[in-house]
């Protein structure tokens, strides 16, 4: 149930969001190109239109982890699931400020490794972006 509560929001908005970046993507110039040229749908979609739509996604996805991390405390005080969210909490209830500085950080170290990954990630998906 906790998996459900946490992964929900995030799989509906991942959803929505891969929808609406593929339709504006299937109707672009280069994937009437490669239908013209004779390639398979399959490989037309998977190859083309997919590999182009999910530049945006990616984005989401790299967002939505700080979203995961700040929204698991409140699943884990419902569902009374010792993690992070609740250390946290009994760190600030305690007055234990070395360790809510180091969930902060490392919060912080998540996040910033997240987007360091989707950066990256770039690279493999548009053949436009370029590591230098």
């Amino acid at each position: 149930m906790p998996a459900v509560v946490l992964g929900i929001r995030f799989a509906a908005s991942i959803a929505r969001y891969t929808r609406s970046a593929f339709l504006e993507v299937i109707r672009q110039d280069f994937i009437r190109t490669a239908r013209a040229k004779g390639l398979a749908e399959r490989a037309v979609i998977f190859g083309h239109a997919l590999k182009n739509a999910m530049i945006p996604v990616v984005t989401i996805i790299g967002m939505q982890i700080s979203g995961l991390l700040t929204s698991s405390l409140l699943t884990e005080t419902i569902f009374a699931i010792p993690g992070l969210g609740r250390l946290s909490i009994w760190a600030l209830s305690n007055r234990d400020f070395p360790l809510v500085q180091g969930i902060v950080l490392f919060t912080a170290v998540v996040f910033v490794i997240g987007n360091l990954i989707v950066d990256i990630s770039y690279a493999f998906l548009d053949p436009r972006v370029r590591l230098q």
